[in-house]
């Protein structure tokens, strides 16, 4: 009897002790799952991260260089060993086709099913996974170009915000370069050309306070251009442009258009046109559109306007991101470098947190994280969470090759 007792007493002590590890099993894998799994894609030596690009599109707009970009600038880092031991595993990008579906979805798919730890390079006009990142705190870098990225704890603009709220700070620094380029602002004028896109109509207001604040007086905007394909004729928008300053061409035509076949439609149509002033974008940095004789010949005499120093300059930082490119087998486009530079942001800030790498750690990392390089200017957090970082340059296309007209400088923001 005395023996059956025992048996029955190292019966439940067994028992307890066994759901006791099921509940012990219990808590450690909520805490994991609900802390976002706030140590996700991180080992003791890898951090996993992949990217969403707007690498198709219906405008044949592409943003697919940032990939190769940033994938050069983790391999120097892992050569040199990695961050604190730890190498970067880079699983690539997902396509969003500029469809902001498509973008939410390849958003989830890399935080639920590949388990990264952060999102980059993002570089998508019309992205749709930013409330996602944000409400999984899943940290994402890349070009800031829309008001998506803006005021959000997770989203970390290599350029800062490029579409702050009315009373936050905005970048002069375009306005102040192509002044300079013209030798002066005072009495010209400037239309600036949006799509009906979210992010394009916004740029509007972004962009003509950059013109103003640096002494241009605006002639006029427009956003009545259908964002999903570039109109058959253009006509009734170019005239309109030609007309814009007191019936007179306006000095400077500004694009804020996702480029393709926008920007070179309405370049050529203004050329037809006879429109002899300056012609800038942010987008039209990019070899690839030399293949294409009509492209080439709509994109003659433009200047474009890239966050970064332009490939052309000997600058020590263009080297370095030249020769990491050409290891790679990458082609220097623009996407190219704000791929790198994003990439080289986020390897900063993972120097800055340190050996013991979690999102929340990450996170309190970021506040007063400040970076300066003189291959893409400054960057300061949390500031740079609602303001451009205000740097910036001019390259100009001439007879058929790009040529440095600006090198980079930063100034100062002015209020939106």
């Amino acid at each position: 009897m005395k023996t059956s007792v025992l048996t029955t007493s190292a019966i439940l002590r067994t028992a307890a002790v066994a759901a006791s590890a099921v509940l012990l099993a219990g808590c450690a894998t909520s805490n994991e799952s609900s802390s976002g799994s706030g140590s996700a894609g991180v080992t003791d030596s890898a951090v996993k991260v992949g990217g969403v690009l707007t690498k198709t599109s219906a405008t044949g707009y592409s943003t697919g260089g940032a990939e190769l970009g940033a994938k050069a600038r983790f391999e120097r880092a892992n050569a040199a060993g990695g961050v604190h031991g730890r190498k970067i595993e880079f699983v690539g990008v997902e396509d969003d086709t500029m469809t902001p579906d498509k973008g939410a979805a390849a958003a989830k798919k890399l935080v639920q099913k590949e388990k990264v730890f952060a999102v980059l390079p993002v570089s998508a006009p019309q992205f749709g996974g930013a409330e996602f990142l944000e409400q999984q705190k899943v940290p994402w870098f890349g070009w800031a170009t829309g008001p998506f990225w803006c005021g959000k704890e997770s989203a970390f603009g290599f350029n800062g915000c490029l579409a702050p709220k009315p009373g936050e700070k905005t970048q002069t620094w375009w306005g102040n370069q192509v002044a300079a380029q013209l030798g002066g602002s005072k009495g010209k004028k400037v239309w600036v050309q949006a799509t009906d896109s979210t992010a394009s109509k916004y740029g509007i207001s972004t962009i003509s306070k950059s013109f103003s604040a640096s002494g241009f007086d605006i002639a006029g905007s427009s956003a009545a251009l259908p964002a999903q394909a570039p109109p058959q004729d253009w006509s009734p928008y170019v005239n309109k442009i030609m007309k814009s300053a007191g019936g007179k061409a306006p000095d400077v035509v500004v694009s804020v258009m996702a480029g393709g076949k926008f920007n070179s439609g309405l370049y050529a149509a203004l050329k037809r046109a006879g429109y002899k002033g300056l012609i800038t974008d942010a987008t039209s940095y990019d070899p690839k559109v030399l293949a294409d004789p009509q492209t080439k010949q709509a994109l003659e005499g433009v200047y474009a306007a890239p966050q970064f120093e332009p490939y052309e300059s000997d600058a020590p930082e263009v080297a370095q991101m030249k020769a990491d490119v050409q290891k790679v087998g990458g082609t220097l486009d623009q996407h190219t470098a704000t791929g790198y530079w994003s990439a080289d942001v986020f390897l900063k800030m993972l120097e800055k947190t340190g050996k013991d790498l979690t999102r929340d750690s990450f996170f309190k990392a970021a506040n007063g994280f400040s970076y300066e390089n003189k291959g893409f200017g400054r960057i300061q957090y949390p500031a740079g969470k609602t303001e451009s970082n205000g740097c910036g340059a001019l390259v100009r296309l001439e007879g058929g090759a790009f040529k440095v007209a600006q090198n980079l400088k930063c100034y100062d923001n002015t209020t939106l």
